[in-house]
């Protein structure tokens, strides 16, 4: 049977799509040899410049390993893998990731025990998205290379370790405990492409006197997704290893709203919410704004006077490692733990903040739509994900362009690129939560006053970016 031909992919997109599906199935092998090129180049920009001497004012990107390597993880890598998560999907866990490759390698050769209960549980997303930023402002990521080897080579440490512990040739740490798994399967939510399941092919591939004989290949999910069963792209690493499976899954367009205004309703969670409203739209809003927060500095003067007329002087001493507080004396960059006590308390007071502050006009918006539903709730705080996702764009590409601006090149452009983005998210975001209103309420004018009800959220989120990059 040509799949490329059946009714699900009968579009000309669709066959396209599904050929490409194919395509990564049939080259998995130089696929999976290219990931280990990624894993020496990702290898050597984390280790090679935390030995090398810091960079002076004169070092630039082509003329200092260290320099090349802050440039390419904050100023490319990361802002454009999770910009490919809304265009294609979660392609770069499937095809690029180190991590992921490495987990799986090691899996293939570990101890293949089941995987227990405390890696499964559901918090982790979000605990470790959290965690990891907190952590990564305390040692100053974005700066310094040992803070780099730290953070990003600890977390493929512990990818290692998991993928050599539980399972066989699986990818535990990436479905379970990877940092940014939870933001990822956030944002493919919004990808026009997906590997589509038809459950009628499917069922039809076991008839015993079927009118075609289907050859079935076993297929390895390395991300342990349950494909007979999968709906959306959250889970799903885009590798191809399942295209033309059955004759019943083949990589198909849909409509980048679809996920989030028809699924939603039973995929949306407890957790999910917590990561946009309290990780994505909080905690990572603040770990990217204090730096230029005037007002923090004035807390910290008016703090500091009130301890040492208390003589309580223990606040000022630098003396922390720098793998627990930015400690390098050379630079003149040193945190006393007065600096990182109110750096963790900014960062994750933000988070609180914006937590119920965007809570609050979601749950009047779940509100106006009928009788309360926690479900409806986590449904509608779904369509902020196009703003959460844009705004983590936008702090990581501030990077981008102070890294830019010390090279010369001109970033006037810069102001009018944000904007241009954060009216396209917000715009976005109110047609995702107009579809999940058509949903709930029949009336248009009731579909109507809810997404006048969610605009206080909204309103919110671009006060807060507005504050970084226009008023402050």
């Amino acid at each position: 049977m040509d799949f490329a031909s059946s009714p699900q992919t009968s579009s000309p997109l669709n066959s396209v799509a599904a050929a490409l599906g194919d395509w990564l199935r049939q080259h998995g092998r130089w696929i999976r040899a290219g990931q280990w090129v990624v894993v020496l180049f990702y290898g050597t920009l984390i280790i090679v410049p935390a030995v090398l001497p810091l960079p002076d004012e004169t070092a630039h990107v082509f003329t200092h390993l260290t320099v090349f390597a802050q440039f390419v993880f904050w100023g490319i890598w990361w802002p454009f893998v999770l910009l490919s998560m809304v265009l294609v999907g979660r392609v770069w866990c499937g095809v690029l990731c180190p991590e992921g490759s490495l987990s799986e390698w090691v899996s293939s050769k570990g101890r293949n025990r089941a995987i227990p209960r405390w890696v499964r549980w559901g918090g982790w997303p979000f605990v470790a998205f959290a965690g990891t930023t907190v952590y990564g402002q305390m040692v100053s990521v974005y700066q310094y290379p040992k803070a780099v080897l730290l953070v990003l080579g600890g977390s493929t440490v512990a990818a290692i370790v998991i993928g050599y512990l539980y399972g066989r040739e699986k990818r535990v740490w990436c479905k379970y405990l990877c940092p940014v798994n939870g933001v990822f399967g956030l944002l493919s939510k919004l990808s026009p492409l997906h590997y589509k399941v038809d459950a009628t092919a499917w069922r039809a591939s076991y008839a015993p006197h079927s009118a075609h004989t289907i050859r079935i290949q076993p297929i390895n999910c390395a991300p342990l997704v349950a494909m007979r069963k999968m709906e959306g792209t959250s889970d799903c690493h885009m590798c191809g290893r399942c295209s033309g499976h059955r004759d019943a899954i083949a990589l198909t367009v849909r409509s980048p709203n679809t996920e989030v205004v028809a699924l939603g309703e039973h995929l949306a969670s407890g957790w999910q919410t917590l990561l946009i409203l309290v990780g994505l739209l909080g905690i990572a809003i603040g770990a990217f704004q204090w730096t230029v927060n005037p007002h923090f500095g004035e807390a910290k003067q008016w703090l500091a006077e009130w301890l040492i007329d208390r003589d309580i002087l223990w606040p000022f001493a630098e003396n922390a490692p720098w793998w627990l507080l930015t400690n390098y004396p050379e630079q003149r960059d040193v945190f006393s733990w007065l600096d990182g006590g109110l750096l963790v308390a900014y960062v994750m007071g933000m988070g609180l903040v914006m937590g119920i502050g965007l809570a609050l006009p979601l749950a009047w918006t779940t509100r106006v739509l009928g009788p309360w539903r926690t479900q409806r709730f986590h449904h509608l705080s779904q369509a902020l994900i196009p703003l959460a996702g844009c705004g983590i764009f936008l702090g990581l590409s501030a990077l981008t362009v102070n890294l830019l601006k010390n090279e010369g090149i001109p970033v006037h452009w810069a102001n009018d690129v944000r904007l241009l983005l954060l009216t396209a998210a917000n715009l976005w975001t109110l047609v995702l939560a107009h579809g999940i209103c058509q949903r709930y309420a029949p009336s248009q004018s009731r579909q109507l006053l809810a997404l006048a009800a969610l605009l206080p959220a909204l309103a919110l989120v671009d006060y807060t970016w507005a504050l970084m990059f226009w008023i402050w």
